[in-house]
């Protein structure tokens, strides 16, 4: 089937490949925020801009080099986001039903750490990657790069311990680093009367679309900031609920976790 528009033929793949270079596109972009693959690409296509210039004013000798150029770029971008790459194609590789299995499981160990850290009141601060990259903010920090679990966030959130300040950033199933520094607005009044944790979750839910766990060190309480805004006083059960709908699933009964979370498993 075609659509004749003033004399251009479209036909229905022409419109299918749009959208699907178009989604290509999107998500490329969103990999690569706050990541800094962002400076590299703006150099790249800055190379590209001159190389057209050059072409257009015939400058021989610069487009010749700028050409040269940009083919090392190519290989050099594989190399340096080598582990980006591999990552994103493990992630292609999964299929739907085993990636929820998987992301269920992390959610679990991460409430199960969170209230553990809620009942003895110890601080902590919890990022989880969503869509848009946190590599500069992982890079302030310790990297880790290990599974996901309970015991271990448990620990590293542990009073006294190296890694208990900061925040400990999750990407997929993996702690990819601890003890990360991360942004606060000082100039913000809403802000102000939040302790640090708070509003360092708030500053970055607002830049980001992360999902931020606090664990106030004072009271105990559990906290969520997301989309700019902080949900506080939550159970285990409300807990598990939003970051199940943040992963854009449907909230399942609780029950049976909530009795292995009352259990201290």
């Amino acid at each position: 089937m075609t659509i004749d528009l003033g004399g251009i033929n479209i036909r229905w793949q022409d419109v299918l490949e749009i959208l699907l270079l178009s989604f290509i596109i999107y998500r490329f972009l969103l990999f690569i925020q706050g990541r800094r693959a962002l400076q590299v690409l703006i150099g790249l296509l800055v190379i590209i801009f001159a190389g057209l210039i050059s072409q257009i004013l015939q400058l021989q000798t610069i487009s010749w080099i700028l050409k040269n150029l940009f083919v090392a770029w190519a290989v050099f971008l594989i190399i340096v986001f080598q582990t980006e790459i591999r990552r994103g194609l493990a992630r292609i590789g999964k299929t739907p039903f085993f990636f929820w299995s998987e992301q269920e499981n992390v959610i679990d160990e991460i409430v199960n750490a969170i209230n553990f850290l809620s009942r003895n009141k110890y601080g902590a601060l919890i990022v989880i990657q969503q869509e848009v990259g946190l590599r500069d903010y992982m890079e302030s920090g310790v990297s880790i790069d290990a599974r996901v679990s309970s015991e271990l966030l448990i620990s590293i959130f542990t009073p006294h311990t190296p890694l208990h300040d900061g925040a400990v950033i999750i990407e997929n199933d993996r702690i990819i680093a601890s003890n990360c520094i991360l942004p606060i607005k000082e100039e913000d009044l809403d802000l102000r009367h939040m302790g640090s944790r708070h509003r360092a979750a708030l500053t970055l839910s607002r830049e980001t679309d992360a999902a931020i766990l606090v664990v106030s060190e004072e009271t105990g309480k559990i906290s969520l900031a997301s989309r700019g805004s902080v949900r506080t006083n939550l159970d285990g059960i409300s807990l598990r609920d939003e970051l199940v709908k943040l992963s854009g699933k449907k909230p399942v009964s609780s029950r049976f976790f909530w009795k292995r979370a009352a259990q201290g498993k």
